[in-house]
């Protein structure tokens, strides 16, 4: 499974289409705010652990998407309005991402 199309259809959305046939909205804030980086997410190398600050939710265009490139044939990279452009969003995460979208948006639905 991999990805076949991003298109960014709104100002504050992306279509996803996938190999397997199924296309995904993801919002450009859960995009944005999914960034694998270890900026973003941080990591632990040789026992330490670094826990990244948290960034404003208000930084200006930190949703705002100006690119995208392929990484190879696994991923996709994002540069972002506030010049951020470290994160690879393998399929996978950006599978796992579009998921918990659309199971959350299905949650709401049914209430």
């Amino acid at each position: 499974m991999h990805l076949t199309e991003v298109k960014q259809t709104t100002r504050l959305e992306v279509l996803l289409r996938w190999s397997d046939g199924r296309e995904s909205v993801l919002p450009l804030e859960k995009l944005r705010d999914g960034c694998p980086c270890a900026g973003c997410k941080g990591e632990t190398v040789l026992f330490r652990t670094y826990i990244p600050p948290s960034v404003p939710s208000n930084t200006p265009g930190r949703y705002v998407l100006k690119a995208a490139e392929l990484v190879g044939s696994y991923a996709i990279k994002f540069t972002w309005g506030d010049g951020h452009d470290l994160g690879i969003y393998t399929w996978e995460h950006l599978r796992s991402l579009s998921e918990n979208e659309e199971s959350k948006h299905n949650k709401n639905r049914t209430r």
